[in-house]
């Protein structure tokens, strides 16, 4: 093999290896209760469960404003994957520590990017490295959409670029009056490319004001997120706001897991689907759920006005 050729195999040998790192993050099992925080096993999320059934997930990059990292985008996903299937889990509060909710995607950690890039002259090969990464940080957001939890966002402060993206893809989305937010990646030199363009049109209810956001990158205020629907209730300040979303989701955890769970998967069907094609879907579903013992016990329930049923995990 020539010298030219040997020097290329390492380079793509060494490509392959990065990729593998950006592709494939440690596995960690969250089927049971995770004890985690900065000094637990995750390293940029805090984890507890402050009331029955409820879990709340906190960004936890305080000191760089919670910037999303390359670390950051594996963990929420795992975190949120995790939390899907374990059985002590019924609904999401997803929050951020210190100041600001997220001051966007981490550039520093973006940049540290041209190096593996650097590794190879092959445009194409350059390519394969981007897709990856694109379509990693793309599952990372899509994967609170995918969870069958409800996951309800609470957002402090300022809520910039790829942090608009995650808030999109919750179920529910409260704040603080004092928080703005930010499609920030046109003032970057990029289009946003994790859930924003496709999330936001359909959460604010509005492709004008959805392309007038995207195209200028323009700040605004937690009342115009409010009225257009970005945002369903405002707080006056973080302790409340938080008190309000833990609230929600203790009421939410008190329902039949299976009927959140279908109304969630339906309602996501939905969105993408014409009213007779959801009317379908939901027909499947509940052929099989309207057996359940939950249905029994929630109707029984309300007839005899018992005390709320408790029911089982799933």
């Amino acid at each position: 093999m020539s010298l030219p050729r040997l020097n290329t195999l390492i380079k793509l040998t060494s490509k392959s290896a990065a990729i593998r790192a950006i592709q494939m993050p440690p596995r960690r099992n969250l089927s049971a209760l995770p004890e985690s925080g900065p000094a637990g096993h995750f390293k940029t999320l805090a984890v507890s469960s402050p009331k029955p059934f409820v879990f709340h997930v906190e960004l936890h990059r305080p000191s760089q404003l919670n910037a999303i990292n390359r670390q950051m985008w594996m963990e929420i996903k795992e975190c949120i994957d995790g939390l899907a299937i374990n059985p002590d889990c019924r609904a999401i509060v997803l929050s951020a520590a210190g100041k600001h909710f997220t001051a966007g995607i981490d550039l520093n950690d973006m940049m540290s990017l041209g190096q593996i890039l650097a590794e190879t002259d092959d445009y194409a090969r350059k390519g394969v490295v981007m897709e990856r990464m694109i379509k990693l940080y793309q599952d990372s957001i899509s994967s609170l959409e995918l969870c069958p939890k409800p996951v309800i966002t609470a957002v402090h402060k300022a809520c910039i670029g790829a942090g608009v993206d995650l808030i999109t893809a919750s179920d529910i989305r409260y704040s603080t009056e004092d928080a703005f937010f930010q499609v920030k990646e046109v003032d970057i030199g990029m289009a946003a490319d994790v859930g924003t363009l496709q999330r936001l049109p359909k959460a604010v209810g509005s492709q004008s004001l959805a392309r007038e956001l995207c195209f200028t990158g323009r700040r605004f205020e937690a009342a115009e997120a409010h009225t257009s629907g970005l945002v369903s209730r405002l707080f006056p300040d973080k302790e409340s706001l938080l008190s309000g979303a833990l609230a929600l989701a203790e009421l939410i955890a008190s329902k039949s897991p299976i009927a959140v769970k279908t109304t969630k998967e339906n309602m996501t069907y939905s969105l993408e689907h014409t009213n007779q094609e959801g009317l379908d879907h939901i027909r499947l579903l509940n052929k099989l759920n309207l057996l359940s013992e939950d249905f029994a016990q929630a109707v029984a329930a309300q007839l005899t006005k018992d005390e709320k049923p408790v029911f089982a995990k799933l």
